[in-house]
C-alpha cells in the first residue's frame, strides 16, 4: 500500500511539472526591479572651490594620459606590489597632432612606449625628442578623434598660496586629482642629465610614483608645471612634489618637435673640473680648450697654456656673462640656458691678472647624448 501511495505521488509531482494539472496555478517568479541610475550630482549643491576643483578636472583630465612600457598595463593596483616599475608615469595632450609632454626619466630606457588615454584606449608611442637636462619629451600618437590639448599658463606671474591641482596616474591607477597649494618658487633641483633646473615650482599636492610627467594646474585649468619629483622623507611620497615651470615647457617643446633636441646656446669651448680650480684658488671658469672658429675664437679666447710640468702658464677665466656672477661651470650652464644660438652676449674672462669683456655671438652645442 505505502508502495502504490508513492508511486500516485511521484505521479502527480511529475504532472505538476509537466504543466499537465490544468487546475493548478502558475508559479510567480518575482523579476528583480530595473536599476535606475543615480541623477548626477546638482554642483550648486557644492562651495565654489569645490565646484572650481569638480569643473577643472572634467574639463582637463580628457587630455591626461597614462605613459607606460608595453608590460606595464594601466589600473593594474601596483600598490600592492609596493613599487612602480621604470617608465609608468603620465602626460598630457601638446596639440591637435597627437604630441604628448611628459618627463624625460619616464621614457629613458624604453625601447617601445604606450599612451593610454582617458577612454581606456591604448596606442603604441613615437618618442620625438627629449631634452634631459629639463627632464622633458615629447611624444607622439595617432589617435582619432584625439584629446583636445591643454592651455598652458604665465608661470612667471605665480604667487606663493595659489591653488594647485595635479592629475595624473599614481601607482599606475586611472586618473587621480589632488590639490594643494604653490609653496615655493624659485626652487632649483638637480635633472638626470646633472644640470640644474632653475625656477622650478614646489606645491603640497600629494604626487606619488606614477604621476610624473601629468600637469599642474592652476584654479582655470591651465597648465603651470610639469610634475617632475617627489621629495622623500620615508614612505611613498611627502607633502613635497616639484614641478618643471610652463615658460620652461612653452621654450623647450617646441623645439623637441620640429628637431628632436633642444638647440642649445654655447661658446664652444672645453672647460676644467671645478675642482682644479678650486685647488688653483682661481673664482670663476678655466677654459681648458677652445675649439677652432668657435664664438669664442672668434674673440680672441685662448686654451690654456702649461709648461713642460704641466703647470699652467696661461689661462682664460670665465668670471661674468651678461653681469652675472659665474663661480662654477653651473653657473655658465644656467646663464647659458637662457638664450639662443646666434644670441650676443657679454662674457667678462681674466688672463693674466687683466680683465677683458668681450661680444660673443653664440653657437649651438651638439646634442647630449
Amino acid at each position: 500500500m505505502f508502495r502504490r501511495h508513492l508511486s500516485l505521488l511521484c505521479v502527480a509531482c511529475a504532472a505538476l511539472a509537466c504543466g499537465e494539472a490544468a487546475d493548478a496555478p502558475p508559479a510567480f517568479v518575482p523579476r528583480p526591479a530595473a536599476a535606475v541610475p543615480a541623477p548626477p550630482p546638482d554642483l550648486a549643491d557644492f562651495l565654489p572651490s569645490e565646484r572650481n576643483t569638480i569643473e577643472v578636472f572634467r574639463r582637463v583630465s580628457p587630455s591626461v594620459v597614462f605613459v607606460s612600457g608595453e608590460d606595464v598595463p594601466r589600473g593594474r593596483l601596483l600598490l600592492e606590489r609596493g613599487e612602480v616599475p621604470q617608465g609608468v608615469g603620465s602626460g598630457f595632450v601638446w596639440d591637435d597632432e597627437g604630441h604628448i609632454v611628459t618627463n624625460f626619466h619616464v621614457v629613458n630606457g624604453r625601447e617601445r612606449l604606450v599612451v593610454t588615454l582617458a577612454d581606456g584606449s591604448s596606442h603604441p608611442a613615437e618618442l620625438v625628442g627629449v631634452a634631459p637636462r629639463k627632464d622633458l619629451a615629447v611624444l607622439r600618437v595617432d589617435a582619432r578623434p584625439a584629446p583636445p590639448p591643454v592651455e598652458l599658463a604665465d608661470s612667471q606671474r605665480l604667487v606663493v598660496g595659489q591653488k594647485a591641482l595635479a592629475i595624473g596616474n599614481p601607482f599606475g591607477l586611472d586618473s587621480s586629482l589632488t590639490t594643494g597649494v604653490v609653496s615655493a618658487l624659485g626652487r632649483e633641483m638637480t635633472s638626470l642629465a646633472g644640470t640644474r633646473i632653475e625656477d622650478v615650482i614646489q606645491f603640497d599636492a600629494s604626487i606619488n610614483p606614477g604621476n610624473s610627467g601629468g600637469p599642474l594646474l592652476d584654479s582655470r585649468g591651465r597648465v603651470i608645471g610639469v610634475t617632475t619629483a617627489i621629495f622623500h622623507s620615508g614612505g611613498a611620497g611627502a607633502g613635497v612634489g616639484f614641478a618643471v615651470p610652463a615658460a620652461t615647457v612653452a621654450r623647450l617643446v617646441p623645439q623637441l618637435i620640429e628637431h628632436g633636441h633642444v638647440k642649445w646656446a654655447g661658446l664652444g669651448i672645453q672647460v676644467l673640473p671645478d675642482n682644479v680650480a678650486e685647488r688653483l684658488g682661481v673664482i670663476g671658469v678655466i677654459v681648458g680648450e677652445v675649439f677652432p672658429d668657435s664664438p669664442a675664437d672668434r674673440v680672441g679666447m685662448h686654451s690654456i697654456r702649461l709648461d713642460a710640468l704641466g703647470n699652467p702658464v696661461e689661462m682664460d677665466v670665465i668670471t661674468r656673462v651678461e653681469g652675472i656672477a659665474v663661480v662654477r661651470l653651473i653657473d655658465l650652464i644656467d646663464v647659458l640656458d637662457d638664450y639662443e644660438p646666434g644670441d650676443t652676449v657679454s662674457v667678462v674672462f681674466e688672463r693674466g691678472g687683466r680683465s677683458r669683456e668681450v661680444e660673443v655671438r653664440l653657437g649651438e652645442l651638439p646634442p647630449l647624448s
